[in-house]
């Protein structure tokens, strides 16, 4: 039996949602069966380019100044590599593009997946791109994938004949990681006080402003605390003067990207997700099983609450309240048991994820 070659189009494979999602489905596919390749539009390395050359599959680069150029080249790249029978993308509202490359080019099985509900952008040129890309994704689209039901609703307006594919994890992994990772904060940063995580891209809709102001309120009631920002992006300079302006830099850490994430949260007080909005955010899947309590903007899916009594929802309106909650909210003990089967009963285990991924790919 040959190899079932599918080409998965992201943007650049770096350590963030849908990208470390895919990752964990990669990492278990049986790839006797099934090999991923990864059409980027970058030139730049992403964080996991070499496990992924590692595993087998391919970074295919694709320079463009526009999307229709970047359109045109991918069509073209589709046409000259014929073993591509399937074509899977990721970048929201920009799959409308890249499905109709697919199409250009014959490719017979185009999928379409949602990692968000919402593109974030209210602009009138945005909203008519925004219809546009909605109506022609889900024209294009051969088959349909979301991370949950508010990001199915989104991108393809219901969730009927969509495969709803939760963000899944290495559940048996992180919660072994977990139990033996308490003190880790304690050892590498030697802090003390409450120790608070935040995990993702630093851009406007992770909504790290907020953050800050919840340090800023932490320093006024002369609190002991450090913030821990993990992640990378285009607002790292700007966040950082902010810093250093508000006379938080004893406070606020940067961390950047890490491969220690589990570790991190598993000795962390709190996690906080301050974002303008999320589709299913795998960070909290990560983080409730390795039992770290989280603090949630409410514009974020409530679709991601386990029912381990780890995700606490808080309006943006009011920063005192997170403060608050930060101050007094208790936490549930671990159960080992509880979480493990939680997390399987709602589908969040890449093994069987990944399973069920190979058997799609073969019956297209």
């Amino acid at each position: 039996m040959s190899t079932q070659k599918v080409l998965h189009i992201v943007g650049k494979m770096d350590r963030a949602g849908a990208e470390t999602m895919l990752m964990n489905l990669y990492r278990h596919i049986d790839r006797t069966q099934i090999q991923f390749d990864f059409v980027t539009f970058t030139n730049e390395t992403g964080d996991y380019d070499a496990e992924i050359i590692e595993l087998g599959g391919r970074i295919i680069p694709i320079m463009a100044t526009n999307p229709i150029e970047r359109m045109l080249k991918l069509q073209r790249f589709l046409k000259q590599n014929p073993e591509y029978k399937i074509v899977h993308a990721h970048m929201l509202l920009s799959n409308a593009f890249h499905l109709s490359a697919a199409k250009g080019a014959g490719i017979k099985h185009r999928i379409s997946h949602s990692h968000n509900t919402s593109n974030g952008k209210s602009s009138f040129a945005k909203k008519i791109y925004q219809q546009w890309a909605l109506r022609n994704n889900r024209r294009i689209a051969t088959y349909k994938i979301a991370c949950g039901e508010s990001a199915a609703k989104y991108l393809f307006g219901t969730t009927e004949n969509v495969l709803l594919l939760p963000n899944a994890v290495d559940i048996q992994e992180m919660i072994n990681t977990a139990e033996s990772s308490r003190n880790y904060i304690n050892q590498k940063f030697s802090d003390d006080g409450l120790k608070i995580i935040q995990v993702g891209r630093l851009n406007e809709v992770k909504n790290h402003q907020f953050s800050l102001k919840i340090a800023e309120e932490l320093k006024c009631r002369e609190v002991d605390f450090t913030i821990y920002i993990v992640g990378q992006g285009t607002f790292f300079d700007s966040l950082k003067q902010q810093v250093v302006d508000r006379h938080l830099t004893k406070n606020v850490k940067f961390l950047g990207v890490r491969s220690d994430i589990t570790e991190l949260m598993a000795s962390a007080d709190y996690m906080i997700m301050p974002s303008l909005h999320e589709g299913f955010p795998v960070v909290l899947v990560e983080s409730q099983a390795t039992g770290l309590k989280a603090l949630v903007s409410d514009q974020v899916s409530s679709e991601v609450n386990l029912g381990l009594d780890l995700v606490e929802f808080l309006s943006l309106d009011s920063v005192e309240c997170w403060v608050s909650s930060l101050l007094s909210s208790k936490h549930p003990s671990f159960n080992k048991k509880k979480t493990l089967e939680a997390l399987k009963t709602k589908r969040f285990d890449a093994i069987t994820n990944s399973q069920m991924l190979t058997e799609i790919y073969k019956n297209l």
